[in-house]
């Protein structure tokens, strides 16, 4: 009896395959499994409303995410007006149409399992 097994892929976001850069920022791309994961990390201070805004053109950001939040506390602020902490350790689903900003002095590093793919473009 013979079996075959899928390859498998392995990347790492050491060597990404695409890097984006914006004021107090970048995300870092891996295209694997024929999905695109992105890795944000975000300096204090950056705030998307300032940073990100000019490159999308839309008044909130319009791409939904799918996050893990690895380090750093993300504030979250929806157009419906809700606004929220994310911290190291939680997983977030965010809709299009909301702003975020940095808080405090520690960079924020975010796994972004949506969304990256059309990140600062």
């Amino acid at each position: 009896m013979t079996t075959t097994h899928p390859a498998y892929e392995a990347q790492d976001f050491a060597t990404p395959g695409e890097t984006r850069t914006f004021p107090n920022g970048r995300v870092d791309l891996l295209r694997i499994g024929g999905a695109e994961i992105g890795r944000l990390t975000l300096e204090p201070g950056w705030r998307w409303s300032t940073d990100v805004r000019p490159i999308a053109g839309t008044e909130w950001c319009e791409a939904p995410h799918f996050h893990y939040h690895v380090a750093g506390v993300l504030r979250i602020r929806t157009s419906g007006g809700e606004e929220f902490d994310a911290r190291p350790g939680q997983v977030t689903t965010l809709p299009s149409g909301h702003d975020a900003w940095v808080v405090g002095d520690e960079p924020v590093v975010v796994i972004d399992w949506w969304g990256a793919s059309h990140y600062a473009r």
